[in-house]
């Protein structure tokens, strides 16, 4: 349902944007991937618990979803890296905000409940 969303015009913007990021691992996956192009085992290094099976999903969705490139190199063993595109790098700058936000947020309620 939520892939559904991420492509109806008629879904409110922030609701549409919400459901290409959908998924435990798809922030993460923009997080890594910030710093530069990654290979699936270091991604999957960086990022504890998340299986092989379920990388693969979650960077095809975002292959389609136009925020991931996909660069196999001919080689043997066949190389392959991933990268955020333009679009994946004006998400994850879009997102900075609403990180900054949490941890504004976080510092507050630690002000307003302090430890005993």
């Amino acid at each position: 349902m939520a892939r559904v969303r991420a492509l109806d015009p008629n879904v409110c913007g922030v609701t549409a944007a919400i459901a290409v990021i959908d998924g435990k691992w798809k922030t993460p996956l923009l997080w890594v991937l910030e710093s530069g192009p990654q290979r699936p085992g270091a991604i999957r290094r960086q990022l504890t618990g998340l299986r092989e099976k379920v990388l693969t999903q979650a960077l095809r969705e975002m292959e389609a979803d136009g925020l991931v490139h996909r660069e196999v190199y001919d080689t043997r063993p066949l190389k392959t890296e991933y990268s955020l595109t333009p679009l994946g790098r004006e998400l994850s700058d879009a997102l900075a905000p609403l990180s900054d936000w949490h941890h504004r947020r976080l510092e507050l309620l630690a002000e307003a409940h302090p430890a005993s």
